[in-house]
């Protein structure tokens, strides 16, 4: 599937451990031309762990998507739905 201009609304969420191999797959994403809007949660973007800070983390992922930007509140993700700023919403890493 191509992605080019497709709007992504890419979240990351807790379970620090897994945030690199996530982050791969924003890259891949973002290889594919898709236009990824960057959210993170409450914990992924303010809390440090054993795992790497939250300040590279958010560094990386705003070199990827090439967004200044990274939406990690409620009030800024309230508008995601009803402006219609995605075409599609990853949640990653999504355990059960």
């Amino acid at each position: 599937m191509r992605l080019e201009n497709i709007k992504i609304g890419f979240c990351l969420t807790g379970s620090f451990c897994t945030f690199n191999k996530v982050i791969e797959q924003l890259k891949k994403i973002k290889e594919e031309r898709a236009d990824i809007i960057p959210i993170m949660s409450f914990n992924s973007y303010n809390l440090d762990t054993k795992f790497g800070k939250a300040e590279e983390f958010i560094k990386e992922i705003r070199e990827i998507t090439g967004k200044s930007e990274i939406i990690h509140t409620i009030q800024g993700a309230e508008p995601i739905g009803p402006k219609k700023l995605t075409d599609i919403m990853i949640i990653a890493p999504c355990s059960r």
